[in-house]
């Protein structure tokens, strides 16, 4: 009898199963967009489109959550992620630093607020005062300059601290700091737990505030087009969609916060028309320079993909 070699055919049987499995890999990859997010109020909108567009649109939104900006950025600058939602302005600083990415839509519309402690009483109150903000290149730090100026006072007159958003709340409850500004929920933590009070709003100081963004690869953009387009439209949908009691749904699956503190944050910040207009983009621009955040910012045309 004719002996069989086995381990031959055992070899072409592997290399045929490891190529089709390849194969189906590689189409799942080609579906499958990833998305960089911290687990804050701000980044509701894409959270959202991840729930509810994914399967209509047959794309893959694979959310990849980060602890901090700094390591956020790092994996959006990179490449390691197609695209995150993160502070304009940290953007921006890339883009002006020749990284390839842009911003596709606003994250939200206001939605930040300045929390004090009880013995902060006015914007001049503040000056001698420490005052915490996750990074000076953020929206936090424009609007607390934008308060100081309601008290007369310039960011010289007070102590600023970089701090986690997460590290807020207690630093106000035990006196480390007078006030702060950051990313929800974390101002309603303070304000829930009665540790400081609201002294402004973001819609008092500056109506219509940008803060985060959509923002995408330069490569995700130009290698895969119409995925990109299909996602950022779902995405303007899904932040039409998040209404007060549909955000709060959201916010309870992936932030794990209280109905209390929720409630408390859902009703500074909105979610509707997300698009980032030149007139959006030209009064960011302003402030950027105003407050030295940056004496040249990427244009209009140069870091908005429209």
């Amino acid at each position: 009898m004719k002996k069989i070699k086995l381990l031959p055919i055992l070899i072409s049987s592997v290399l045929v199963i490891s190529s089709l499995t390849a194969c189906v890999n590689k189409t799942e990859d080609k579906n499958t967009i990833k998305i960089a997010y911290l687990p804050i109020t701000h980044s509701l909108a894409v959270l959202k489109e991840a729930d509810e567009y994914s399967e209509s649109s047959g794309l893959n939104i694979e959310l990849v959550k980060f602890g901090s900006w700094t390591e956020l950025l790092d994996a959006l600058n990179s490449n390691k992620v197609d695209g995150a939602s993160v502070l304009i302005e940290l953007a921006m600083k890339s883009k002006q630093e020749g990284v390839g990415i842009k911003a596709a839509a606003l994250g939200h519309r206001d939605g930040n607020v300045i929390v004090v402690s009880d013995k902060i009483n006015s914007a001049g109150d503040l000056k001698g005062k420490t005052f915490a903000i996750p990074h000076r290149q953020s929206s936090h730090y424009i609007l607390l300059n934008d308060a100081l100026s309601k008290g007369g006072l310039t960011i010289d007159d007070v102590n600023i601290t970089e701090l986690a958003p997460t590290e807020m709340p207690s630093a106000l409850a035990s006196g480390q700091i007078d006030g702060y500004c950051v990313a929800e929920p974390f101002g309603a933590m303070a304000v829930a737990s009665k540790a400081g009070k609201v002294l402004y709003t973001s819609e008092e100081l500056w109506k219509d505030s940008a803060c985060c963004a959509l923002v995408l690869t330069d490569k995700f953009l130009d290698s895969r087009t119409d995925d990109a387009r299909t996602f950022i439209e779902n995405y303007k949908q899904a932040g039409n969609s998040l209404d007060k009691d549909t955000a709060k749904e959201t916010a309870k699956k992936y932030l794990k916060q209280s109905d209390e503190i929720l409630d408390t944050s859902l009703q500074w910040i909105s979610y509707n028309d997300l698009e980032i207009t030149e007139n959006t983009y030209n009064r960011l621009v302003e402030k950027v320079k105003k407050y030295g955040l940056s004496d040249d910012p990427p244009t209009y045309d140069e870091f908005i993909y429209h």
